[in-house]
């Protein structure tokens, strides 16, 4: 991003992945996945920097062979199962203002949403741009499952997860074309102000834009069966990787 506002991409690549071991590195045609996410940010051409946060030195290398800005070490603190997105996103915003190279806006762009294209994040750019009082833009999609249709089970027991109903019938009892649309969010993007997160304590802040996601740009690679799904669409021509400008890693 050009001109008065700056932007910085926001890459998180811990080593700690339990269900995929050091899955943001795992080969995928060729290259880690990591790489596919920095190019793909590199290339949308909106971004001043592009920086990956992670507590590895390993991780590091690879994500500066790929072209990535790391300007520390993430604490391990804030590597957990269960550290919350704010507290990296928080440390690393600072740590860029405290040498000197504050952002106006953020975007958090996952590593396991590699079907994310350059032209993806020009879009999503484009579309924050244009909005008027918002704090923040996050990627999501047409639900496939209806929350309206899910329960909480305790015991021999089970609440519906929406005690909620159009007019005089429940959600669970209605049939599905007359249920609401939801969407759920997506590991695609996140874009936001720098000061929703560094004043506030929020990567989202409480006005948010929905960003819909088209065809592969929100496949998220999160447990062994996604990794197989996302070979296969690949081999089917169903999906498709941003493309990458550099030598494989082979450090």
């Amino acid at each position: 991003m050009t001109g008065a506002v700056t932007a910085v991409a926001l890459i998180p690549a811990r080593a700690g992945s339990k269900r995929i071991p050091d899955k943001n590195i795992g080969s995928l045609h060729g290259h880690p996945l990591i790489a596919y996410t920095i190019c793909a940010a590199r290339q949308a051409g909106v971004f001043d920097a592009v920086v990956v946060s992670t507590d590895s030195e390993r991780y590091a290398a690879i994500a500066q062979h790929y072209g990535a800005d790391v300007p520390g070490l993430r604490p391990i603190t804030m590597s957990g199962d269960i550290s919350p997105d704010i507290e990296w996103v928080r440390y690393t915003l600072q740590m860029l203002t405290d040498r000197g190279e504050p952002h106006d806006i953020f975007s958090l762009l996952r590593p396991t949403s590699p079907c994310r294209k350059p032209q993806t994040i020009q879009r999503a750019m484009a579309q924050f741009a244009a909005q008027v009082g918002v704090d923040s833009l996050r990627a999501v999609e047409k639900c496939e499952q209806h929350p309206g249709k899910m329960w909480i089970v305790s015991g021999d027991r089970m609440q519906p997860l929406l005690p909620m109903a159009d007019g005089q019938v429940p959600f669970h009892s209605s049939q599905y074309a007359a249920l609401p649309e939801v969407y759920v969010q997506n590991a695609s993007l996140e874009i936001a102000w720098s000061r929703v997160a560094l004043e506030h304590g929020s990567i989202a802040g409480e006005i948010l834009t929905p960003f819909l996601t088209q065809g592969d740009e929100g496949f998220d690679v999160n447990r062994p069966r996604d990794w197989r799904l996302l070979e296969m669409a690949l081999e089917r021509g169903e999906a498709s990787l941003p493309e990458i400008d550099r030598l494989p890693f082979f450090g």
